[in-house]
Parts: C-alpha cells; structure tokens; sequence
C-alpha cells in the first residue's frame, strides 16, 4: 500500500479500536507505533517511541498540567464550589431564571480555578442542581444549565483542553490561555440571556428565588475574595510576563494550599485525596498525549495532512469556508467522541491546513475548544450530560439533553461571532 492508503487504513483501525473500548491514547499509540514501523522500519519506530518519551517527560511546558489540577482539587475539597455558588446566588438569586444563570456565573468563576469541565459539572451539580430543584425550578432547565455551564471549563484558563492543543501544536500555553479569558466571559454572558429569555417567555421554568440583604451580600463575598485574587495573580501575571505558566500552576497550587489552610478546611484526608485524583488525571492525560504524539509522527509519515492541503488548494475555496468546513467536521465528531479524542484525532490533520490558509494558531485553538465544549453536551456522547446523570440518578438523560438543546444554539451563535470578530481572541494574547 502506498503512504496514503496506509494512512487511511490506520485511522479506521483507529476508530475501530475505539469503538471496542481500547482507551484512546494506547489506540493512537499503538497504531501509530504499528503504522511508523510499516512505512519505514522497525528500528525506526522503536527509536521514535523512544524520542516521543523523552520529549514528553522532559517539557517542560507539561509541568503545567498537574500543577492546575492539584491546584483545583485542593480547592475543591476546601469547598470553593460551594462558596461560589453562593456568592452568585446571593447577587441575582432573587430573579426569575436567577438560580440558573447563579448556576452559570459560579461555573465560570469554579473554571477560572479548576482544569476540567466535568469536575466543574459534578461539583455544580452537588451544589446548585438541589437548590435550584428545592425552588421548584423546571428539572430540564436545571440540569441544562449545570452541564451547559460546566462547559466553561474548557475555555477560562487553566485549561486542560488549551494545555493539550498547545503541547500538540508547538503553540504558546500562555498566549492559549489570555485568548480564552474574553470568549470565555462572553460564552458565560451569553448562557445567562438564553435563561432570562427562557424564563421571561415562561416564569414557570425558573421562579425568583429568596432576596438576600447586605449582609448576606457581603458575607458571601468575602467567601470568594480569596480566590478571585488568586486567579487574578495567576492569570495576571501569565498575561504580563511576570512568570511562565508552569511557574504560574506552582504559584497557584501554593496559593490554593494557603486559602485552605487559612479557612481551616484543608486535612489529611483532603490532601491525599487531592494528590491521588491529581496524579490518576495525570496520568491518563499523560497517556492520551504520548499516543497522540506517535500517531501524529505516523500521520505526518503517511503524508495526509500535505495531500488535504492540495486537495484544498485545487478546489480553491475562500479560505472561511475551508474553516466552517473544519469546524462542521468537529461538530458531526462532537457527537460521538469525547473531547480529548477528538482533539488528539483531528488537529494533527487540520492544523497544517489551516494554518498553510493564514489562520493564527491561538485563533484556531479556540475554536477547536469551543468545538470541543459544544460536544460535551450533545448527543450520544455528551460527557458533561452523563457526569451530571451519575449525580442526579433521578433526572432522565432525555431531559438533560433537552435542557442542553438551547444552549448548543448559543455555542453556534458565540463560535459564529468569535469567527466574525477575531479580536475577541487575539486582542489579549496581543497584549503579552
């Protein structure tokens, strides 16, 4: 078989080997090992395993990675989820829809601290889905909201997701994480509007919850003040150059450590808990990467990314709809891979398209996040769907995803708008 040929019979073994539940990164490892060692030798291959290994155990740029994640679990068992819900509950609870969008403003601001979308889910889902069903609140409302919501986590830095594109791509974490800040608040805008809508069109959906007074006001944000400067320092001083992105995961990890110990909340219990969860997510982030990288060296062999830019290039379409085209592909994707498997498939073929079309790399990253979030909470495979199905047993799937359906709307309108005014990416990353 030619290089080509070979290429494509590796990415339906590929996707084959998924579909029988092989994880995803000993599948892309595996092939890619398999694939290398056809094309060129098998010396060559046990040589390219080897560099793969190095190279990623010796970036340093992924020392990123378990810094943010120890960082948020140790807010987590602190109970900074809590407090932030709280806080957002106390300022706009009272409105009708209020609750919800609470629900959505706490998630972005639990994001801000925490790398992960389906942590933020759980953890909102523990919190707010019971307060806002105690108000009689529609349960699809309810539920869409939360898992909507925990959708942010993917785009406020620290992002795992931004991490993993930046690794995959040679592109800078820190300029990743600046582009994300503004689409990320605007997304958080956007849901809180699809909830007032809702709620306006039908009071039912979401009553007005209980009015708090100053003094429950202020209690709540004094909660919060903490963290909020935290993640201003940490953000801050990425976006300023004050210190790199891994220095800024110590310094917040630190950070986290100190605003538990001051609250009291932070014990044994909690600290090996957190080191545990920190070093499992590590590890299969870890494993996701290094077969990502051994199946980009056998794409990069087999010659697909090249041939797809020619195709491109003969057909001569406008550089904007070769980019709908990509991001269409992720949305059909989105509903039947996770996340971090269809980043890890697709962008070490998408990427040098794309980029050869004159697109910023960080440009792109964001949408490929965005493309990402919005398969969270699409059907089949909606991660964030299912994690909030585990928390609440009594909530159909169905109406999660029904609840889900006017926020997937939003995404299509915010990733149309992020297209049409670039700015919202670039502007801050311009700024370094």
């Amino acid at each position: 078989m030619s290089p080509f040929e070979t290429g494509i019979a590796g990415i339906m073994i590929l996707f084959t080997l998924i579909a029988l539940g092989m994880p995803i990164g000993f599948a892309m490892g595996l092939v890619g090992f398999l694939g290398f060692a056809y094309l060129v030798t098998f010396h060559a291959a046990v040589v390219k395993l080897g560099v793969v290994v190095f190279d990623l155990s010796t970036n340093y740029a992924i020392g990123t990675i378990p810094l943010f994640l120890f960082m948020a679990h140790i807010l987590f068992a602190s109970g900074i989820g809590r407090d932030l819900y709280a806080f957002a509950a106390r300022m706009i609870g009272h409105f009708r829809g209020g609750l919800a969008m609470a629900t959505v403003g706490a998630s972005a601001g639990f994001a801000a601290v925490n790398a992960s979308s389906l942590a933020t889910t759980a953890t909102m889902g523990l919190v707010a889905l019971p307060e806002m069903r105690k108000h009689k609140y529609d349960d699809s409302l309810a539920s869409g909201s939360v898992a909507a919501g925990g959708t942010i986590g993917s785009l406020i830095p620290p992002s795992g997701m931004f991490i993993i594109y930046g690794i995959l791509t040679e592109t800078s974490i820190g300029a990743m994480f600046a582009a994300g800040i503004i689409p990320g608040i605007l997304l958080a805008l956007l849901y809180m509007s699809v909830i007032w809508v809702r709620c306006r069109r039908n009071p039912t959906l979401g009553p007005a919850g209980p009015v708090s007074n100053r003094a429950e006001k202020w209690d709540a944000t004094k909660r919060t003040a903490d963290v909020i400067l935290l993640f201003i320092l940490v953000m801050g001083g990425i976006l300023w150059g004050w210190f790199t992105p891994t220095e800024a995961g110590a310094i917040g990890a630190f950070g986290a450590i100190v605003i538990s110990l001051v609250r009291g909340r932070l014990a044994w219990p909690q600290i090996r808990s957190a080191v545990l969860d920190t070093l499992k997510t590590t590890g299969m982030i870890f494993g996701i990467l290094f077969g990502a990288l051994m199946f980009n060296s056998f794409v990069t062999v087999t010659r697909i990314p090249l041939n797809i830019v020619g195709w491109v290039s003969a057909v001569e379409l406008a550089p904007i709809f070769v980019l709908l085209l990509v991001l269409l592909v992720y949305f059909v994707l989105g509903m039947i891979l996770d996340a971090s498997a269809m980043m890890t498939l697709t962008v070490p073929l998408f990427f040098p398209l794309i980029t050869d079309l004159g697109y910023d790399a960080v440009f792109f990253g964001v949408l490929v996040v965005r493309m990402t979030e919005i398969a969270l909470i699409t059907p089949p495979v909606g991660m964030n769907v299912y994690v909030l199905s585990g928390v609440a047993r009594d909530i159909p799937l169905p109406t999660i995803f029904k609840g889900t359906a006017p926020f997937v709307l939003a995404d299509i309108f915010h990733v149309a708008f992020l297209i049409l005014v670039p700015a919202t990416i670039l502007w801050l990353p311009s700024l370094g």
